[in-house]
């Protein structure tokens, strides 16, 4: 495989994209035609596309006329394009008429989204990674490890520490960038917002702030200031478990500099206090300045390749396209006015908080595009039990995934190689993607929302992917100028254009927040620091949290499909401390057994000092020992996002290794 030398990439691919990206589209176990449960013996079985789509429409128009919209769900997929996300929010909007829908970026960026909306107005990475890694003095990397859960940015962040960028890793575990990192910060997890607190009372005592900054671009500065006077370098390293010298070293050494970057992903949102974590991380770079420049701003990873795109095409509860709040004036009227029809209005639910209303029978039914629930959503004893619960299940998937094996119905959809359309990345860049081959038996997927929307009675038009992108354009301010034909034209081959890009002759926005922010002032958060929603104790006395590793990608529904990459990394495993080891008599390469109090796996235990003494790490890709078995579904107070970095555990010697 050959890497395109691209804007973000520069000729750059990981071990996915180089070796694993492809052979899962033209696999065996590819489904290649619908799948209905047959009533008589409970199994799935082949049908014809009418008759799957038939009983798709009718099934939901059953439900909708007995309960309304509100007992109908539609979770949209954010490997899949922008153009199939809009059309399956559009078709959730307008033939289930229910506002419960969302994407995977509820169980990952969903406080990114919330939290930089609420501070900045605009809910996306702010800067572009070749400006960071080009431009920034220093990178404060913050629960992130790039260079196995976003190695193609890893590699060019670790160039850039080569020639000199200065780094602040602030991460629970060892990770290959904290081993020429400047400072590596090794916080307890859980407890990001007490550390950021203390940062800008760092920063604000040895008077490293900006003031005309302050002054001028931001409110409720005095409130942040009183505030974050309690956390002090003492209190803060007692909650955090670390050395008060180097958070007061970290903050002179991003506070000194004239262009310091803030990078950050799931160890920072995915905790009952994400989206505050995110604001007061916010608060660092709105001190000191440091929005709206290049080598700055506030920085997060997104993972899935459109993760970015299914929250621009609105594919939330709370969103229209662009993140046109559909609670804001007019706004709501003028998409009714665009798609010709009445639309919902009643306050939509969160992926997360779907499940419990599925269990207590008031979401009865539900339409899953490419996400898999059962493998990626903590407490999967609470998952299953939710799917389980419900009159009606539909699945639109490439492969018969956990989650798909619930389903009433199951639709062949097609991957990104077998369609046209366009893909938004971590860094707000909308690029081109291209039809290379074509799987018999499957259709687009647009094509099956068109089909589901005008069997429902809504008269949509067939139309291509180009027209569509017209259509969100059309609807779209930060879309306005973005469009197939010009992503193809000369001048923008290969690179892409960055939204906002508000008309045809618009160049699109590498920087965001230049001179003014999206909300017009800078809005500082004041949350305070608040224990994780479960601590070890007696029985349970070992932290856990999760991650991603180099050669997996999500829940390997398409990279375990690649052997080679399978004998690399193929099987679950726990880090655990050496001294956690040596207590519980465990050795490298044990099988153990770990349980928290929602479930229990099989693992095999991998022991070394990357985790400090009392806190464990798993990876959540794989099936043999999934440790979504385990987390909790504990929810950020904002945006529902789950607790998936701290849960309790204890772990068990189950056998010597083979």
């Amino acid at each position: 495989t050959e890497a395109l030398d691209g804007p973000t990439n520069h000729g750059l691919l990981c071990v996915k994209g180089r070796s694993a990206s492809f052979d899962f589209v033209h696999s065996p176990q590819r489904l290649t035609t619908p799948l209905i449960r047959s009533k008589i013996t409970g199994e799935l079985e082949p049908a014809s596309w009418d008759e799957a789509l038939d009983l798709v429409a009718r099934r939901f128009g059953e439900i909708k006329a007995r309960h309304g919209g509100s007992a109908i769900a539609a979770f949209a997929c954010a490997r899949s394009a922008n153009e199939d996300i809009y059309m399956l929010q559009k078709m959730a909007r307008t033939v289930f008429e229910t506002n419960n829908v969302d994407n995977c970026a509820r169980v990952c960026h969903g406080p990114s989204v919330a939290g930089l909306q609420r501070t900045l107005g605009s809910g996306a990475m702010t800067n572009p990674i070749s400006d960071i890694c080009e431009n920034a003095q220093v990178i404060l990397l913050v629960g992130s490890n790039p260079e196995e859960a976003h190695p193609v940015i890893g590699m060019q962040l670790r160039a850039a520490v080569t020639r000199g960028t200065r780094l602040i890793v602030v991460d629970p575990r060892d990770i290959a960038l904290s081993k020429t990192a400047d400072l590596h910060i090794k916080l307890k997890p859980g407890t990001n917002v007490a550390f950021a607190n203390g940062i800008v009372r760092q920063l604000i005592h040895d008077d490293l702030i900006d003031h005309a900054f302050i002054e001028s671009r931001t409110e409720g500065f005095a409130d942040l200031k009183a505030m974050v006077e309690a956390y002090t370098p003492e209190r803060v390293a007692q909650i955090c478990a670390i050395d008060p010298r180097d958070l007061i070293a970290a903050a002179r050494l991003y506070g000194r500099a004239d262009r310091a970057a803030i990078v950050y992903c799931l160890g920072v949102t995915e905790h009952s206090s994400g989206t505050e974590g995110v604001m007061s991380l916010s608060n660092i770079a709105m001190v000191t300045g440091k929005y709206g420049r290049p080598g700055c701003g506030i920085n997060p990873l997104r993972g899935q390749n459109n993760v970015q795109g299914a929250c621009d095409m609105g594919a939330s509860p709370g969103d229209l396209t662009g993140y046109q709040k559909i609670a804001a004036p007019g706004i709501i009227e003028k998409f009714e006015k665009a798609w010709g029809t009445q639309l919902p209005r009643f306050k939509g639910l969160y992926a997360t908080d779907c499940f419990p209303k599925m269990i207590e029978g008031e979401i009865k039914g539900l339409f899953i595009f490419g996400e898999d629930p059962v493998r990626t959503d903590p407490d999967t004893h609470h998952v299953i039990k939710a799917l389980k619960n419900l009159e009606f299940l539909v699945v639109d998937e490439l492969f018969l995934t956990e989650t798909a094996k619930y389903a009433d119905v199951v639709l062949p959809g097609r991957s990104y190689a077998e369609k046209e359309g366009t893909f938004s990345n971590t860094e707000r860049r909308v690029q081109r993607i291209r039809k290379a081959v074509e799987i018999s038996g499957t259709r687009a997927d647009t094509d099956i929302f068109t089909d589901i929307m005008n069997r429902m009675g809504y008269p949509q038009p067939h139309l291509t992917p180009a027209q569509i992108m017209d259509e969100i354009a059309s609807v779209t301010p930060s879309f306005a100028g973005i469009s197939h034909a010009r992503l193809d034209g000369a001048e923008n081959a290969g690179q892409g254009l960055q939204w906002p890009c508000t008309g045809p002759d618009h160049p699109g926005t590498p920087i965001l927040h230049v001179g003014k922010f999206t909300r017009g002032l800078g809005r500082y958060s004041t949350a305070q620091y608040r224990d994780p929603s479960e601590l070890p104790d007696s029985e349970y006395p070992l932290m856990l949290t999760t991650g991603r590793v180099l050669y997996q990608y999500n829940a390997c529904a398409m990279t375990d499909k690649t052997e080679g990459i399978n004998e690399i990394s193929g099987r679950s495993f726990i880090e655990l401390n050496t001294k956690d080891a040596e207590r519980l008599g465990i050795s490298n390469g044990d099988r153990v057994k770990v349980t928290s109090r929602r479930g229990a796996i099989d693992s095999v235990a991998h022991v070394s000092d990357k985790t400090n003494v009392g806190e464990s790490w798993m990876p959540f890709h794989f099936q043999d020992g999934n440790c979504n078995w385990l987390t909790k579904a504990a929810l950020d107070n904002i945006c529902s996002t789950p607790e998936y970095k701290v849960c309790a555990v204890r772990v068990e010697k189950l056998g010597a290794s083979a």
